[in-house]
């Protein structure tokens, strides 16, 4: 039997799967990674893999470009073939638009260390592990958000944006980043200096300074999280591969 193999969707060069990589290489799960801005095209089917990631970009999902089309129709063969998916800001507000909902202007713009309540329901709990029904700090960076798609269940919300995460049979889409890692988070902070600056007042926009200051102390409990998420991604793909 093949080796368990995933698919990783890049929108950016420079948006990379950071400590996703890291964990998928600590197991020994091999993957592939489709950098669509380096010109790479998305795999013409998901035959070959036993699931997929979508990282996120600073595009929007509902850009006229072909790359966010093929996603899309990916998304959905995953659905219907039991592949699990996870989506990853710009990746789960793709998630939604594949599933027929709408993704548009965030109530708030977030960026920054912010709380996120989880649900404590099972999809909650399959997902999110010890941290289904409390209230996690995670890394955000979105100005826009998505719907939930009929059928599928609200599992985390916060103050500036309700809709943080929702699960629909094997689907998870985040708006949050738990593929952060303490070089991503450096390269976001170095480049974001002229961005940030256009958002004075904002209430759910945090500082460069601040968000290096809080770093040493989130990136721990995300990085605990998104080893609870990766970790029933993986169960996910395994059984969708007979691994």
């Amino acid at each position: 039997m093949p080796a368990m193999r995933i698919a990783i969707l890049q929108n950016n060069t420079d948006d990379g799967p950071a400590y996703l990589a890291t964990w998928l290489r600590q197991r020994n799960i091999a993957f592939d990674v489709f950098d669509f801005e380096r010109g790479d095209e998305a795999p013409a089917s998901l035959a070959d893999y036993a699931g997929m990631a979508i990282l996120g970009g600073v595009m929007s999902v509902n850009d006229d470009l072909p790359s966010l089309r093929q996603a899309e129709v990916l998304i959905r063969e995953a659905r219907t073939a039991g592949k699990p998916v996870i989506g990853h800001c710009l990746g789960g507000q793709l998630i939604a638009k594949a599933l027929g909902a709408t993704v548009g202007a965030s109530p708030n713009i977030e960026i920054g260390w912010w709380p996120m309540q989880t649900t404590d329901s099972a999809a909650a709990r399959a997902w999110f592990g010890e941290f289904a029904g409390s209230t996690p700090t995670v890394i955000q960076w979105h100005y826009e958000s998505f719907a939930v798609p009929a059928a599928a269940e609200l599992i985390g919300s916060s103050d500036a944006c309700p809709q943080q995460a929702f699960a629909i049979d094997t689907l998870l889409a985040m708006q949050f980043h738990v593929e952060i890692d303490a070089a991503k988070h450096a390269l976001w902070l170095s480049a974001s200096q002229r961005e940030l600056a256009r958002l004075p007042g904002e209430p759910y926009v945090q500082t460069a300074s601040v968000m290096a200051a809080q770093m040493a102390n989130r990136l721990t409990e995300s990085q605990k999280l998104a080893d609870a998420i990766y970790s029933h991604f993986e169960t996910l793909a395994k059984a969708a591969s007979g691994s």
